[in-house]
């Protein structure tokens, strides 16, 4: 049996910030798959490197705390801005979703003209850089000095955002954007579903904001593949791959690991694992009855990888808004990351895509062999079929190889069905989870605890956790 102080359960992005910030400790991070990065990692297949599902780096710039985190850690990243974050495409309308904020205006007006389309994106604006510089950004429980340092965080919110903070983002669209037509609506919900994982219907003001907004900031492609930056983050810190954390046991003062590999004894552990699986790794009836009080988030990712035999230049990213639902899926859009064309691992004998929507865990899981190969199979042609009527200068004859994942393929990989936690509303805000647990030692951090997804969300949960680890 090895002793260690802090083990990590799980690579993923808010595994690995938490890794690299406390590397100088004796620490280890456990990852059940080869790749590292889980839904951010970067895997090798036919030849060919794809992203398994994160393809944006978003928010490196002064000020921002993903820069604060990554200078902090002394890691310069190998990254590359796109100029256009999102083209995003419904039927013959097109808008960039670009950093200049006129700009950006000017083409919405020309495509989705709104009297008050002004008011409505300054507003939004706004909101975003108002949250980015709150000063005191917390939220844990279980103790009174972590109640307090929360209740401060806020009474900060309720200075800077008064009765925004109650506004549901359904509401504030319907009262800014009277009249608001179906394809609008869709082009700002297709945008939400990336970033909330849910359409304004179940979003908050605050919420919708922080997800309409990102382009706002500077949005980056990671060279090497978004696992890149995670093997980079972690290049110091020892990570045991292929190695499955099957159990943890509490014992007085500390937890007993039970890997497939070995076993620890850790002064600490820190679940990188959706918080509604967790209590799976536990026999003490307390610690599963609270991981339990979680309700499973349904809402996973149907992923198409493509690799092409053309070395042509496009953006980044695009987000293609359909008239109707794509099959077994619940959303009408996908959206299409290319690999850049001097990426001289993603794009070596061509390009490499990652096209992906929203689709229901349940619905996979439910299914009988025959009939899950057979709706995986017509969803992945229907999105490929869908993508080269938009791409004219690509061929079907291009495509040198194509396969799909679905909740149950991540699973197999990564031990997680889903993707992103519950969206954060007013009748869900009282119910989140915290990085910290009501058991002494034990913590959770990801994109399904506080504070949202993507690399800036999960940092403001990494930032939080890393004071209470180190009881700053």
């Amino acid at each position: 049996m090895k002793n260690i102080d802090i083990a990590i359960v799980g690579s993923g992005i808010g595994g690995s910030l938490i890794a690299a910030l406390n590397k100088n400790k004796d620490i280890v991070v456990f990852e059940k798959d080869h790749n590292l990065g889980g839904c951010a990692s970067t895997f090798k297949r036919f030849g060919h490197f794809f992203n398994t599902g994160a393809t944006t780096f978003v928010g490196y710039e002064d000020g921002h705390i993903i820069k604060n985190i990554f200078d902090k850690v002394g890691l310069k990243p190998d990254i590359l801005q796109s100029k256009i974050a999102i083209r995003n495409i419904q039927g013959n309308k097109k808008v960039d979703r670009i950093q200049n904020f006129e700009e950006f205006l000017s083409q919405l007006n020309s495509v989705y003209y709104h009297k008050n389309n002004r008011a409505f994106w300054t507003k939004i604006k706004e909101i975003d850089e108002k949250f980015w510089k709150l000063k005191h950004i917390y939220f844990a429980k279980y103790s009174l000095k972590a109640f307090f340092k929360s209740s401060i965080f806020v009474a900060e919110l309720l200075k800077e955002f008064k009765t925004d903070l109650l506004i549901s983002a359904q509401k504030f669209i319907n009262d800014t954007l009277p009249n608001i037509s179906d394809e609008y609506r869709a082009f700002i919900d297709s945008q939400l579903l990336i970033t909330l994982q849910t359409t304004s219907k179940n979003a908050t003001l605050l919420s919708m904001s922080l997800g309409l907004a990102y382009p706002f900031h500077k949005v980056f492609y990671v060279n090497g593949g978004m696992g890149k930056l995670i093997e980079d983050l972690l290049k110091d810190v020892k990570v045991n791959k292929n190695e499955q954390v099957i159990s943890v046991i509490k014992k007085e003062k500390q937890y007993l690991l039970k890997t497939t590999k070995d076993e620890y004894l850790c002064n600490k552990v820190v679940l990188n694992s959706t918080i509604f699986d967790s209590s799976k790794l536990f026999i003490d009836e307390n610690i599963k009855s609270y991981f339990q009080g979680f309700k499973f988030g349904d809402q996973s990712a149907f992923v198409v990888y493509v690799k092409l035999d053309i070395k042509k230049e496009f953006l980044h990213h695009y987000q293609i808004v359909l008239k109707e639902n794509i099959p077994n899926c619940i959303s009408n859009s996908f959206f299409v990351s290319f690999s850049d064309v001097n990426d001289e691992k993603m794009s070596k004998n061509g390009l490499s895509l990652t096209i992906s929507t929203h689709s229901k865990a349940i619905f996979w899981e439910a299914l009988t062999k025959e009939e899950y190969e057979e709706k995986k199979e017509q969803t992945k042609e229907f999105i490929i079929q869908e993508f080269l009527k938009y791409f004219d200068t690509i061929k079907k004859e291009n495509i040198t190889s194509n396969f799909a994942a679905t909740s149950k393929t991540f699973y197999s990989f990564i031990n997680r069905t889903n993707c992103g936690g519950k969206p954060i509303n007013i009748k869900s805000a009282f119910s989140l989870p915290s990085c910290n647990t009501p058991f002494e030692g034990l913590y959770n951090v990801g994109d399904t605890v506080f504070a949202g997804q993507g690399w800036p969300g999960i940092a403001v949960g990494v930032d939080v956790l890393n004071k209470e680890l180190n009881k700053i």
